[in-house]
């Protein structure tokens, strides 16, 4: 008998409400381990409400998430998923360097590992000033450092690329292929070419609503649309 192989992730039937507004309406995708998903929408599609209610930073009307097909509830989310939300600035009043290795001791990783992102990330410059002078571009930079040196299987990152110029995107999109050799990310991407060009699959949402989810080929058949462009995806979905 054949063993059943179970997805990294499974997400059914996901939904929030705020009153009497559906901002998550049954959302279902799975994850890959290795693979690069991006979630791809408009604001106000329910983007960073998806991401809080997967990882447990807020509690969910519905659904079920689960890890390896077994159930993964609240409480354990943090266990298998990294989760740091866009714009935030932790310990603002600390240099850089200190932040980096606060991460490093929670989370019980080897100096080296600390040492190799920084490098990586390209960090060093700012690594004496405090986060609160930093500029978009390099609190991106340490935001993601901070996932990095995180021992999560899956990480969780709300627009990775915000505040980059091309060729730093492109130098990020490089560096998180390889983390994905060993774990498996979710992104939220509002850049339509940044999420052709990094992602395996794309769950596309409007009003918390799954439009459809799958590689960019499987998407263009399912917009009818007769090339992968993710744009004309997205146009197809919503006439």
């Amino acid at each position: 008998m054949t063993e059943q192989v179970h997805p990294m992730l499974t997400a059914r039937g996901v939904a929030k409400r705020y009153g009497e507004a559906m901002t998550l309406d049954d959302v279902d995708f799975d994850l890959a381990p290795g693979e690069i998903l991006g979630i791809i929408g408009p604001n106000g599609a329910g983007k960073t409400t998806l991401m809080e209610c997967l990882t447990g930073f807020l509690p969910a009307d519905g659904g079920e998430v689960r890890f390896y097909g077994e159930p993964l509830p609240p409480a354990r989310r943090r266990e298998a998923m990294f989760y740091l939300p866009d714009g935030v600035s932790p310990w603002s009043d600390q240099p850089v360097w200190r932040v980096t290795g606060l991460f490093r001791e929670i989370f019980s990783q080897p100096l080296a590992t600390e040492v190799t992102i920084i490098r990586r990330i390209e960090l060093a410059p700012v690594l004496a000033k405090r986060v609160a002078e930093l500029s978009k571009g390099y609190r991106r930079r340490l935001l993601l450092a901070l996932a990095l040196i995180t021992p999560q299987p899956i990480l969780v990152l709300d627009e990775p690329f915000d505040g980059f110029d091309l060729r730093q995107t492109l130098h990020v999109m490089d560096l998180l292929r390889e983390v994905a050799t060993e774990r498996a990310l979710i992104l939220s991407i509002h850049q339509l070419k940044d999420a052709e060009r990094i992602c395996d699959r794309l769950l596309l949402l409007a009003a918390g609503r799954r439009l459809g989810f799958g590689t960019l080929t499987e998407l263009a058949v399912l917009a009818s649309v007769a090339k992968p462009d993710l744009e004309e995806v997205f146009l197809g979905l919503t006439e």
